[in-house]
C-alpha cells in the first residue's frame, strides 16, 4: 500500500488494490493541497474556550455511555477513543497514556481538526466527508506521518433530523484494524444514537457562548440555495418539521417553525429584516428588494403573506422587523471567521447568498460575505484553504487566489504545478 501511496503522489494514478473509498479520499485530499509529508491539524480554540465548549455540546451527553463501552472496554489495549464534533474538531480522547502521547506527535490532540481537508485520509475525518461508518489502515492514511496507526470511526447521528453531531473514532495499533473494533465503534454510536434520542440533543445552558449567541433562535439558511429554508430552533416540538409548529423559547413565548423552503422573495424579506434589527420601512424595503420601482402596496402584500407563513416570528408593527431572533447561516461564516476556523468556515459557506436573487440588498450581502470568506483565506497563509477555495465556483478563476496557493505550496509539488498551469491559462484567457 506504501508503493501505491507512492505511485499516486508521484503519478496521480491510482494502481490496482486501493479500495475505492481510499482512493475517493485520496484524491480530495489531493484536490484540497494535503502535504501528504506533513500531518498539520488546524488547533483554533484555547483550552479554556475548548473546555466551554465541549462542556455545553450536545454530545458531552453521550461521553458517560462512550467511556464504559469503548474507553473500558479496550482497556489495556494500544488504542485511544476520540469523539468529535461535526467539524472535525477532537473533543475528547481517551485511553491508552502510551497511545495518547504517541499520537500527540502527530497532532492528534483534544481541539486539533481532523478533517480530510486539512489533513488528508483519516477516519474521523473520512467518516464526515463521506457519513458513513469507515477504517483507513496504515499506509491509507494520506500524510505519511499518520501511516504507523490504523482507526475505525462512525458518525454519530440525531436521529430526528438525520443531522450528523460528531464522529467516535478508536485510533491506535493492530487492534485498531480489527473488523471487531469497527462493529464495537458502531453499536457504540448505535447505543450514543438512542441515548440522544431519548433525552434530546436541545441547547444546554451556556451554549450560546460557543455558538456565537441566539442558542435558541430558529435558523434560515440561505448560502448557495435557490431560496431559503427555515429550520425550527432547538427545542422545537416533536414532530418538527410540519406545518404550523411551533418553537418553544425560554421566554414561553413562540417561534414560528414552518417546514420546508420558503420562496425566493419571502427569503430574501426574512433575510434582509434579519440584517436590520431596528426595521425597515415599507420603502426602505421596496429599494432593497427590486432594482427597479417596487410599490408599497406590493410590498406590504408580500410581507403579509409572509406574515400568515412564519406567524409571529414576523413583528406586527412598523417598520417591518422581526418579532424574535433569527439565525442565519450567514452568522455562522462570520462568527467562525471571527474565531479564526477558516476551514470550518469554509465548510459552512455552502455557497453564495440566494445567489438566483436580483434584489439589491441581497447582492450587497451576497458580496460582503463572499469578500470576508476570500480575504480570510487568502490571509490564512494555508494552502489547504487556499485550494479549497479555489475549487469552488466563486474561486476558480480567482488571479490572485492562485498566485497565493503557488506561493504557499511546497516547490515542486503537484500543487505548485497545478497553481502555475492555472495562471497561465488565466493569463492567456485575458490577452
Amino acid at each position: 500500500m506504501r508503493a501505491a501511496h507512492s505511485a499516486f503522489l508521484s503519478t496521480g494514478a491510482l494502481p490496482l488494490g486501493v479500495r475505492p473509498l481510499v482512493a475517493a479520499s485520496w484524491r480530495r485530499s489531493a484536490r484540497s493541497g494535503v502535504d501528504p509529508d506533513v500531518a498539520h491539524p488546524e488547533v483554533s480554540m484555547s483550552d479554556q474556550d475548548l473546555t466551554s465548549y465541549r462542556a455545553h455540546h450536545p454530545l458531552a451527553r453521550a461521553m458517560p455511555i462512550v467511556r464504559d463501552l469503548l474507553v473500558e472496554g479496550l482497556a489495556g489495549e494500544s488504542a485511544v477513543v476520540a469523539m468529535t464534533d461535526d467539524a472535525g474538531r477532537l473533543l475528547w480522547v481517551e485511553g491508552s497514556a502510551r497511545v495518547r502521547d504517541d499520537v500527540a506527535r502527530i497532532g492528534f490532540v483534544e481541539g486539533a481538526v481532523w478533517r480530510e481537508e486539512r489533513v488528508g485520509t483519516n477516519a474521523p475525518g473520512t467518516a464526515l466527508a463521506t457519513g458513513s461508518a469507515v477504517q483507513v489502515l496504515g499506509a491509507e492514511h494520506f500524510t505519511r506521518p499518520a501511516q504507523s496507526l490504523n482507526c475505525a470511526a462512525a458518525p454519530v447521528r440525531d436521529l430526528r433530523t438525520g443531522r450528523i453531531l460528531g464522529v467516535l473514532d478508536v485510533t491506535g495499533g493492530q487492534v485498531a484494524a480489527s473488523g471487531v473494533v469497527l462493529s464495537l465503534v458502531r453499536a457504540s454510536v448505535a447505543a450514543v444514537e438512542r441515548e440522544l434520542a431519548e433525552h434530546g440533543t436541545e441547547h444546554r445552558p451556556g451554549a450560546d457562548a460557543a455558538t456565537g449567541g441566539h442558542g435558541f433562535a430558529p435558523r434560515l439558511d440561505v448560502l448557495g440555495a435557490a431560496s431559503g429554508v427555515l429550520r425550527a430552533a432547538p427545542g422545537a416540538a416533536a414532530g418538527w418539521p410540519g406545518p404550523g409548529t411551533y418553537a418553544t423559547v425560554p421566554d414561553g413565548g413562540t417561534h414560528a417553525a414552518p417546514s420546508g423552503r420558503l420562496s425566493l422573495r419571502h427569503s430574501e424579506i426574512l433575510l434582509l429584516l434579519a440584517a436590520a434589527p431596528r426595521g425597515l420601512a415599507a420603502d426602505e424595503l421596496a429599494v432593497l428588494l427590486h432594482p427597479h420601482e417596487l410599490s408599497d402596496v406590493t410590498v406590504r402584500a408580500e410581507v403579509s403573506r409572509l406574515r400568515r407563513a412564519v406567524g409571529p416570528l414576523l413583528g406586527g408593527s412598523r417598520p417591518y422587523r422581526l418579532g424574535a431572533p433569527l439565525r442565519t447561516d450567514l452568522d455562522t461564516v462570520r462568527h467562525l471567521l471571527g474565531a479564526g476556523d477558516v476551514h470550518a468556515a469554509l465548510t459552512a459557506y455552502a455557497g453564495p447568498v440566494l445567489p438566483r436573487s436580483v434584489a439589491p440588498g441581497v447582492e450587497r450581502l451576497r458580496d460582503e460575505l463572499s469578500a470576508e470568506v476570500r480575504g480570510a483565506v487568502l490571509a490564512s497563509g494555508d494552502p489547504g484553504a487556499v485550494a479549497r477555495w479555489l475549487a469552488s465556483d466563486e474561486g476558480a478563476e480567482d488571479h490572485a487566489a492562485w498566485h497565493r496557493l503557488a506561493a504557499l505550496a511546497a516547490p515542486g509539488s503537484p500543487t505548485a504545478a497545478r497553481a502555475r498551469a492555472r495562471i497561465a491559462l488565466l493569463d492567456r484567457s485575458l490577452r
